[in-house]
């Protein structure tokens, strides 16, 4: 069953040195485009973290140091991934709360402008989790009635990908079929200001903290009362692009100060 695109959707899955969204770097990028005609497009790149992987990483993706040694950074890639996105929409596996957080800080890091956030996202993790509350390796025996070889390689992860979720269209005639309604389906929870999660929207559409001490205060509110808070989360273990969000939100409330 095709899947109705306004414009182009990219299904994407990256290999890292870790689980950690501040810290950790990507050493394998896949990419697969699907165009409103059906077309298809493909990316695949190794990169140099620039630091070590460490060894029980590379024993669940099979990437190791010496395999991307002498591979470009994300810096020397980031126009290359970004041009390849270009305006489309997104969609993985977890990605939500691990794979576009991850990638944002990959620009960031490169200080390469591409904007994340306003994009559609379709997690095809929470779908399933939704529609037949499990693994990928799982969801392809389900819904593709096969195993899936080559576990933790980007590009079978993320044919995976687009293989349960093309499968998941078929077999549930209630699912939409248009992107935005995808995407709000496809997440748990409300919707994030930073990525991260750290920030989310209320039901007002108003920025609040979702975790800590202030859980779901208002950030502008916590700033007034309390400005050291802002200070300490500038200076702790907290994700660049939710940093960023921050100072955008402290920015308008002393703009709103000085009118």
């Amino acid at each position: 069953m095709k899947l109705n695109l306004k414009k182009p959707i990219v299904f994407f899955d990256l290999e890292t040195t870790g689980v950690n969204i501040s810290t950790d770097r990507i050493v394998e990028i896949a990419l697969i485009k699907i165009n409103p005609d059906q077309s298809k497009q493909e990316y695949l790149q190794r990169i140099n973290p620039t630091v070590p992987i460490p060894l029980e990483t590379s024993e669940i993706h099979g990437i190791f140091d010496i395999d991307v040694k002498d591979k470009p950074t994300f810096a020397d890639l980031a126009a290359d991934v970004a041009n390849f996105i270009g305006d489309s929409d997104l969609a993985g596996y977890n990605c939500l709360k691990f794979d576009v957080p991850v990638l944002a800080e990959e620009f960031m890091r490169a200080e390469y402008p591409i904007e994340l956030l306003s994009r559609e996202i379709i997690d095809v993790q929470n779908i399933y989790h939704k529609m037949e509350p499990r693994t990928l390796s799982a969801a392809v025996q389900f819904y593709c009635d096969k195993n899936l070889d080559n576990a933790h390689s980007a590009l079978a992860d993320t044919q995976a990908t687009l293989d349960v979720f093309l499968a998941q269209l078929e077999k549930y005639e209630t699912l939409a079929k248009e992107v935005n309604a995808l995407s709000d389906f496809s997440r748990f929870g409300p919707r994030s200001a930073d990525l991260a999660n750290r920030i989310v929207f209320n039901e007002h559409g108003v920025e609040v903290f979702n975790f800590g001490k202030h859980k779901g205060k208002p950030v502008v509110d916590i700033f007034k009362k309390e400005p050291g808070y802002y200070s300490w989360m500038m200076n702790g273990d907290f994700p660049l692009y939710t940093k960023k969000v921050l100072t955008e939100i402290r920015a308008r409330i002393e703009s709103t100060s000085n009118s």
